[in-house]
């Protein structure tokens, strides 16, 4: 096995290269490349946060790599900042009638700089651009690495299990507006508009409480795309037109995902891994898939930071990402033996132990899947609507259900998780739990690892024509800290399809809510909680509990929920556990 590039070359940069579109369209570039003439391999960013500005620019990505051989072409995706266009989140970065990414590929590739052999970097809607332009199979893409991004965008982007991502879209549709308000607002306009785009960031807290959802005053004359999401709750062609997950067969590309355990794109970096893994065209494009997942929000700093939430997860949670990409693309655009394909297909940072573990696939085997049971009584842990109790027994006939009221005019807050939102990440959840559902586990005999997905099966009732049932498992430590491990959320009407809606009629009804995936360490001493409410406000949209267009309506209704756990009925939540 050689050592990978070493740093031995000046860095000259060319900025706001026109590369132009089969449409016509330019897109502006600046590439960073080595001093010394010659053809190198290509690391390009396609970038809606503008390229002098970028996850990969403030890294320092592009003297990193440029310094050991590559050329790095970073882009400003069409609409945005230098490029010409209308922006459209995902439209125009696949293999629709227009085809950005195929497009800058193919034009490095020509470059007089450039081997052809293009790799390509970034994360979150970078990472977007890279997946997105797989289906295309640009001829001289070889590789990416994409750091956090999603497969199904309207299940991990816009709508998780049918709820509404209120606190990361209406930022993210806020910025980008008072970033491009020189180009969609009026000439004469555009100073006012972006004034109160500046002001509506700085005041978001307040414009989250804005009902209805749809239209926004802010950006309803500026952002088509935004209304069209709120106008399209349900899953359908809409959304599958940009679907990852709907092109996994068409992949040849060998990709590395990287993701977090607190990240919003979680599932989207397990799917696309699995995905490709099984499905991609080649046998070198499926034994090219790579994952790693760490404890880590959202965000290019969080994956070389051990500090996540409330939570220090020590020195081994720090990626060296940089390094890691370096081996990555040494082998795949270089020909270096770094060592890559021999590493393991999967791993996985168990959090808890702090310490990294090792597999050939996902879920990783050895998992048996544990039911932990709701039961009533007394944990003595908890100050809850209940202090109920979680064991592995089966629930008697007799218990009796646990009922409280959700009105969508006080929602329960959200307080950190798995979202692009702040606080995000692991926090102690007790400032919350006085006003949700507990069970909680007697104090562990011994230790019990948690690793792979996580999903929750209530018997429930509600009242209402429509509601959220929103599940949190926790590790309860001996101080009474009770920190988040994973959590989600199901939109009641949405419980058979996401894309066939039925409103609720009085009956007791399972819906199955998926928590996603997490590798956890609870150790002796400590306790399991499962947290049970109808809101976390405003990662989640409140539902209006009507049943109707949850999106355009300003007033709701109260709902009286009710969860079930007797033999009949034995609400739980499934847990992958290890060993």
């Amino acid at each position: 096995m050689q050592t990978t590039s070493q740093p031995k070359h000046a860095v000259r940069v060319d900025r706001n290269l026109a590369i132009t579109m089969r449409d016509g369209t330019r897109l502006f570039a600046d590439v960073y490349r080595p001093q010394d003439e010659g053809r190198y391999p290509v690391l390009m960013e396609r970038t809606p946060y503008d390229k002098d500005a970028s996850s990969e620019t403030r890294l320092g990505a592009a003297d990193f790599y440029a310094s050991r051989g590559y050329a790095c072409v970073f882009q400003d995706v069409r609409g945005r900042f230098a490029s010409e266009g209308e922006f459209y989140p995902f439209r125009d970065d696949g293999d629709g009638p227009n085809r950005d990414g195929y497009d800058t590929v193919e034009w490095a590739a020509e470059q007089p700089w450039s081997n052809g052999r293009i790799g390509t970097i970034g994360g979150s809607y970078s990472g977007a651009t890279q997946y997105r332009m797989l289906a295309a199979r640009p001829p001289h893409l070889v590789a990416q690495y994409a750091r956090q991004s999603a497969s199904d965008y309207h299940n991990e982007w816009v709508y998780r299990s049918g709820a509404f991502e209120l606190g990361f879209n209406l930022m993210w549709t806020v910025k980008h507006n008072a970033t491009n308000a020189h180009r969609l607002a009026h000439p004469d306009q555009v100073d006012a508009r972006k004034g109160i785009l500046d002001r509506a960031m700085a005041e978001l807290d307040t414009w989250m409480e804005h009902m209805p959802l749809n239209p926004l005053p802010l950006v309803e004359d500026l952002s088509p795309w935004y209304s069209h999401w709120l106008d399209h709750p349900d899953d359908g062609p809409y959304w599958w037109q940009w679907n990852i997950a709907h092109r996994h067969h068409d992949v040849d590309t060998p990709v590395f995902h990287l993701g977090g355990w607190f990240d919003g794109f979680l599932r989207g970096t397990i799917e696309n891994y699995r995905g490709m893994r099984k499905l991609a065209r080649s046998e070198r494009a499926r034994t090219g898939q790579k994952m790693a997942i760490g404890p880590w929000v959202h965000g290019p700093d969080a994956v070389d930071s051990s500090s996540c939430g409330e939570v220090d997860f020590g020195p081994e949670a720090v990626l060296g990402v940089m390094q890691a990409r370096l081996e990555w693309f040494d082998y795949w655009l270089k020909g270096i033996d770094t060592g890559v394909l021999e590493s393991p297909n999967v791993r996985l940072f168990t959090m808890g132990a702090n310490r990294w573990r090792d597999a050939d696939a996902w879920p990783p085997p050895g998992v048996t899947y544990t039911p932990y049971y709701f039961h009533e009584g007394t944990s003595g842990s908890a100050r809850s609507l209940n202090d109920g109790v979680l064991n592995q027994s089966q629930p008697e006939p007799a218990e009796h259900p646990d009922s409280y009221v959700y009105d969508p005019r006080e929602p329960v807050r959200s307080l950190g998780g798995g979202h692009l939102g702040s606080p995000n990440g692991p926090h102690d959840q007790r400032p919350v739990e006085e006003r949700v559902l507990t069970y909680t586990t007697a104090p562990l005999e011994r230790d019990i690892e948690v690793t792979g997905p996580v999903k929750a099966v209530l018997h429930a009732l509600s009242s209402a024509r429509d509601t959220d049932w929103v599940v949190r498992l926790t590790d309860v430590h001996p101080d009474g800290i009770s920190m988040q491990v994973c959590d989600g959320i199901l939109r009641a009407r949405y419980r058979h399809s996401r894309s066939e809606p039925q409103p609720l009629d009085g009956r007791i009804e399972v819906y199955e809510v998926d928590l996603w995936a997490t590798s956890h360490l609870f150790k002796k001493g400590h306790r399991l909680r499962v947290a049970v409410a109808s809101s976390s406000f405003p990662r989640w949209d409140r539902n209006m509990n009507t049943g109707g267009d949850n999106n355009r309506e300003a007033t709701g209704v109260t709902a009286l929920n009710t969860i079930f756990h007797d033999s009949m009925r034995p609400s739980h939540i499934l847990l992958p556990v290890m060993g």
